[in-house]
């Protein structure tokens, strides 16, 4: 999860080389947050294979209820 330090939103993705995926993001390759840089890595999770990774994208982007307990979990310190 990214979070942008121009208006404070965050950005969920997936990827093989998180380090190297938030290079490409910062250096405006991603149409849909070019106007949000800079982002600023905020949390991540670790899978074993893709087809696990990609299932919690989507879960985290399409399911209301599972990204409100992550954000609580992150947020509510």
């Amino acid at each position: 999860m990214l979070k942008s330090e121009k208006d404070s939103t965050t950005y969920i993705g997936c990827s093989e080389d998180l380090k190297e995926r938030l290079k490409q993001h910062n250096s405006g390759k991603t149409k849909s947050i070019k106007h949000k840089l800079p982002m600023v890595l905020i949390y991540y999770e670790a899978y074993n294979n893709k087809t696990t990774a990609l299932k919690r994208e989507i879960e985290l982007k399409n399911n209301s209820s599972a990204k409100e307990k992550l954000f609580n979990r992150l947020f509510s310190l």
